[in-house]
């Protein structure tokens, strides 16, 4: 309780603002994400469009994100996540008003809109480097930590509402299809929610220094731009060993291995998220006395040898108790990774390096089930994901340790004279 007053204290006016929209966005995705594929099968599409459709949004969304965020530093914060929302509300009216495919491939590939419930858009990076630009060092670990748990129950209560909402309708007598529509309709409206509470945001979250158009054309960075790329590297090696382990094919290994009915699985991840988000606010608990590196490596080692454990146990008791025990202390590395990301580029950079190093990661990721699908379907090859993931991940670990141990943020620097320290 003391940590949740203290980081109450630590938000002004548009810290507060930040967390509304992180809230109403990820409450719109998870909202989405419950009924989005079963209502383009209702109006029709054969799977192979749904297909596409799904691609197109995710590629549109790199590449948009990508050039927001590497020219949000210069052309205005503000202007950025506004027009992240209004793209938002063009998705949504896009995918709610025609069944024709040319329209649904333009409002997938423009728009903005979240087929799986995660962040997708600018608006993540752009909202840590106006949240990093408005409190201090030493408190934005813990920021984080709370704006990702946020993320994560606005997702959740999305999800349970869409597809709440979706179900009541049925049942009251509403063709499915125009349930689901139902649904994409309040999507696009709170984006254009979302666009009224990014209005409100004070020209505080900009940077000061003038507009350098000659940054602009080199993604958004000037000194950090090695720094970042030796990041997003190790980011994409990260995503891509987690992309062989996404939930829904660990869902799935369950089921063949032991049979495990959807009802056992839905508790099961319900209570690994809810773990994952609670252990990120451990973070900056650790983060403060070990560091921000130290915290990202010695929590995600031992996460990563409980992953690669998992197929190892021989029962489905044993194998949930190490999987949530993996998601205890999995998601400690993310609000600490994300803060010192802020930490070690210029204040004019933190958009641009959000973005590029959070592009790496989808990009990575997004590769990954390729190869692991099929390797699950082979009952002797089952247990490669996991071990692959496992092993890639404590490479990454090691690698990220001595590249980046030496080069502490300012704030450590300060703080390591200090007698506690």
């Amino acid at each position: 309780m003391a940590q949740t007053a203290t980081t109450a204290v630590t938000l002004g006016r548009d810290g507060r603002l930040l967390f509304a929209t992180r809230a109403v966005r990820m409450f719109g995705y998870g909202l989405a994400s419950v009924v989005l594929v079963l209502y383009l099968a209702a109006l029709g599409l054969p799977d192979p469009a749904i297909g596409l459709l799904l691609t197109l949004t995710l590629l549109g969304d790199a590449a948009i994100s990508l050039w927001l965020t590497t020219h949000a530093d210069r052309v205005g914060r503000r202007r950025v996540l506004f027009a992240g929302a209004l793209l938002m509300c063009l998705a949504g009216v896009g995918f709610a008003s025609t069944s024709a495919l040319p329209v649904l491939v333009l409002a997938a590939t423009i728009g903005v809109i979240s087929p799986s419930g995660n962040e997708v858009g600018p608006f993540l990076a752009v909202e840590q480097a106006s949240l990093s630009q408005t409190i201090s060092d030493r408190a934005r670990t813990r920021v984080f930590a709370w704006f990702n748990l946020t993320g994560s129950f606005a997702t959740a209560t999305g999800a349970l509402v869409g597809g709440g909402v979706a179900g009541a309708l049925i049942a009251g007598g509403r063709a499915p299809i125009d349930a689901y529509r139902a649904v994409i309709v309040a999507y696009a409206c709170l984006g254009l929610l979302l666009a009224g509470l990014f209005w409100l945001v004070s020209p505080q979250v900009e940077v000061v220094r003038p507009p350098d158009v000659s940054i602009a054309r080199r993604l958004g960075l000037h000194r950090s731009r090695g720094i970042v790329a030796r990041l997003s590297a190790l980011f994409a090696l990260d995503a891509f060993a987690g992309g062989l382990v996404v939930q829904s094919l660990v869902a799935y290994w369950f089921h063949l291995r032991f049979g495990a009915d959807v009802a056992v699985l839905g508790a099961v991840f319900f209570g690994a998220n809810l773990l994952a988000g609670i252990s990120a606010l451990a973070a900056a608990w650790i983060a403060d006395r070990i560091g921000l590196v130290r915290t990202m490596v010695f929590t995600h080692l031992p996460s990563n040898v409980l992953l690669a454990a998992v197929p190892l146990m021989p029962t489905l008791p044993l194998a949930i108790i190490v999987l949530l025990a993996r998601f205890s202390i999995s998601q400690m590395d993310v609000p600490t990774r994300q803060s010192y990301t802020m930490a070690v580029v210029d204040p004019d950079e933190r958009s641009a390096a959000a973005g590029v190093t959070g592009i790496a990661r989808s990009l990575g990721a997004s590769v990954s089930p390729l190869l692991a699908a099929p390797l699950l379907g082979a009952a002797s090859l089952a247990a490669l994901p996991f071990l692959l993931a496992g092993g890639l991940k404590i490479a990454y670990d090691i690698a990220l340790y001595r590249g980046f141990k030496s080069m502490r943020p300012r704030h450590e620097e300060v703080d390591s004279a200090a007698p506690d320290r």
